[in-house]
């Protein structure tokens, strides 16, 4: 099962490091990884996506709190959080008819059309892993000629937030 987690880390140079090489030395395999800083500059937020059962995962959680630059870790559940990711996609449109039907398949998963030539189109879409899987498949029967997905961003609904969450080590 794969596992969402989301890590509020220090901000500097060497984080992203010292976080892959603790999932490298346990032998945990890392799906998707996405990092960027938050509404505080000293800050970052990692997603990680994690293959495992809860037992696995809690002992990636237990290993990351030991890591001093963590400031706190969560493994987001799927009615509890909101996720989101980026693909690119060139297709292949050699005719008239592909070109109709590729763009009405954007359409359908409020993609939009980035750019376009005689012979391709490149489409860029965001959405759950579930919705890029589906285009992805979709697109796929036409000719994916190239393709870049950004990896999982996530975060807790507001609504859905414990008084403990906001705490976090200093």
């Amino acid at each position: 099962m794969l596992h969402t987690l989301s890590l509020l880390v220090r901000n500097h140079p060497g984080v992203l490091s010292h976080v892959a090489g603790l999932f490298t030395r346990r032998g945990y395999n890392i799906e998707s990884i996405s990092v960027g800083v938050t509404e505080n500059p000293e800050l970052s937020r990692m997603t990680i996506a994690v293959g495992g059962d809860e037992r696995v995962v809690q002992q990636i959680i237990k290993q990351c709190q030991k890591l001093v630059d963590v400031l706190s870790i969560k493994d987001l559940k799927y009615d509890e959080s909101i996720t989101r990711e980026l693909a690119v996609f060139v297709v292949k449109t050699p005719t008239n008819q592909s070109r109709a039907e590729i763009i009405q398949i954007a359409g359908v998963f409020n993609a939009r059309v980035a750019d376009m030539s005689e012979t391709s189109i490149m489409i860029e879409v965001t959405g759950n892993q579930r919705q890029i899987d589906s285009i992805t498949r979709l697109l796929a029967q036409y000719g994916i000629e190239e393709m870049a997905r950004t990896g999982i961003v996530a975060l807790t609904f507001p609504s859905k937030r414990k008084p403990e969450d906001s705490s976090e080590r200093e």
